[in-house]
């Protein structure tokens, strides 16, 4: 078993189906690198998020990435960390990361996931 603190360490909403089913997604495309990713569930575990330095409000609302060095990640610096791991996800990191591409994802985000919270349900 690869040791955790040489893992990406993903928090990712447990309760959402379509967070549950984006992870098999990148697991499936990632293959042998998806051992260097665990995939933290933060369903009830507010306190440990804080411990981390996350705010649970906040990690509903964007991803969140533990990289190697314990620095923590969010919203798109953490979909880049986590594509830039699998060559074939390369490429969207990189578009993602351009100037003029990633406040209009930011914010198309945002509006994705609010629009799932404030229905309760996905």
């Amino acid at each position: 078993m690869t040791d955790s603190k040489a893992k990406l360490v993903v928090f990712y909403d447990g309760s959402c189906p379509t967070c549950i089913k984006d992870r098999r997604w990148y697991e499936k495309l990632a293959g042998k690198t998806c051992e260097s990713v665990e995939w933290l569930d933060i369903t009830g575990r507010d306190d440990e998020l804080r411990s981390e330095g996350i705010d649970p409000y906040r990690a509903l609302r964007e991803l969140h990435v533990k990289d190697t060095q314990g620095r923590i990640h969010r919203e798109m610096d953490a979909y880049i960390l986590l594509m830039s791991r699998v060559p074939v996800l390369k490429p969207l990191a990189w578009l993602i990361g351009l100037p003029l591409i990633r406040p209009g994802l930011a914010r198309l985000y945002h509006a994705w996931v609010s629009r799932r919270l404030d229905a309760g349900a996905d």
